[in-house]
């Protein structure tokens, strides 16, 4: 679909901000890889070859017994007698019981026996999940090295998987709650700002009562009373974070109510609805982005804040505040601290480049060169 002209040259001021437009670039590969997150950092293998047939691990759930194993349960992918199993097609007798070593098999001696195939297995660049426990061989957390390049936290789960996965969770959670409170806010303040009187008495009454209720008391309550979830916790964030943008749209829209074009377009019978989302909203737009980076960065930084103080996501959740606050228990261990900044800062940063340069492009008075 073809852009129209104002916003082609929206996008060409946008481009025109090589800050904004770098940012953007470096921004969706991290977040699109992020996406993915299972397919970089996994326990689970992503493909494995067995007796000529292909399974995904990371995807489905696969028995031990599918592979020759003896029980049902799911396969313990990292167990070095289920490899075995898999590498010799279950053909030979792998073992690990103690006072024994894992057989030796030559592959080469099985090689011309009859429907022999010899199995494989495919593996994530980091072969460990964000809740993978490691043996580490010795007190956790441990610093980085060749298997973890951000080392462990401090029950020997590792870093870098975590930072991915946290990345993920961030990012989403912080693009949704922003986008619903902006809907809502940017209603409720046109509503307002438009139709005036009455309505905007009330509504401005109702604003005054709920913004004055302590979100972060009520978080309390809710997560003593039920298990804290990601939905949940957007739920509560949009509750009472929709109130950010209504007064800045509510001035707009009491600004630009009275315009000559408003007025000429009530005279020739226009719908208020049409009125409110063509002609008036785009010139509130430019304030309202002014807003944006604010609004995100802010909501990211609740969540950072609410995990750290343990009223977030479960504990087990891969959060940029649960390894900040492992940071602060493990001095000893500046990784954590490091690895949380970072990402933190990164993060935070390219959004409000990003959203700087949204900004411009949307106000007409600004025109790069």
């Amino acid at each position: 679909m073809a852009l129209s002209t104002l916003n082609q040259r929206r996008w060409r001021n946008f481009k025109a901000n090589r800050r904004a437009y770098w940012s953007l670039i470096l921004f969706s590969i991290l977040y699109i890889l992020s996406l993915g997150a299972e397919l970089i950092a996994n326990d689970r293998p992503l493909l494995i070859s067995y007796r000529g047939e292909y399974f995904t691990p990371f995807l489905s759930f696969h028995s031990e017994r599918e592979f020759g194993g003896d029980f049902q349960t799911e396969a313990n992918y990292r167990d070095p007698v289920l490899q075995c199993l898999v590498k010799t097609g279950g053909m030979v007798e792998c073992f690990d019981t103690p006072g024994d070593l894992l057989r030796a098999v030559d592959l080469g001696e099985l090689a011309g026996a009859e429907g022999f195939q010899e199995g494989w297995i495919v593996w994530p660049i980091i072969p460990y999940s964000y809740n993978t426990i490691n043996n580490v061989g010795g007190a956790a957390p441990s610093a980085p090295d060749a298997n973890h390049w951000l080392g462990t936290d401090d029950t020997a789960r590792d870093v870098l998987a975590r930072v991915i996965y946290g990345f993920r969770i961030s990012v989403s959670f912080g693009l949704i709650v922003s986008f619903l409170t902006s809907v809502i806010g940017i209603a409720a303040g046109a509503v307002q700002g438009y139709f005036g009187g009455l309505t905007d008495l009330i509504l401005q009454r109702v604003i005054e009562i709920w913004g004055s209720t302590p979100m972060l008391y009520v978080i309390i309550i809710i997560s003593s009373i039920f298990t804290m979830s990601f939905w949940l916790l957007i739920f509560l964030m949009v509750l009472f974070g929709w109130m950010g943008l209504v007064g800045l749209v509510r001035a707009e829209f009491l600004r630009a109510r009275n315009f000559e074009y408003v007025r000429a377009a009530k005279a020739l019978g226009v719908s208020d609805l049409v009125i409110i989302f063509r002609h008036v909203l785009p010139n509130a737009m430019v304030a309202t982005m002014a807003m944006m980076p604010f609004i995100v960065s802010g909501t990211i930084a609740s969540l950072t804040a609410l995990d750290f103080l343990g009223f977030g996501l479960p504990a087990s959740s891969p959060s940029l505040g649960e390894m900040t606050q492992q940071a602060k228990q493990n001095l000893q261990a500046p990784w954590l601290a490091f690895s949380a900044f970072f990402t933190s800062a990164i993060m935070l940063s390219l959004l409000v480049f990003i959203f700087e340069g949204v900004r411009a492009a949307f106000d007409p008075r600004k025109t790069f060169r």
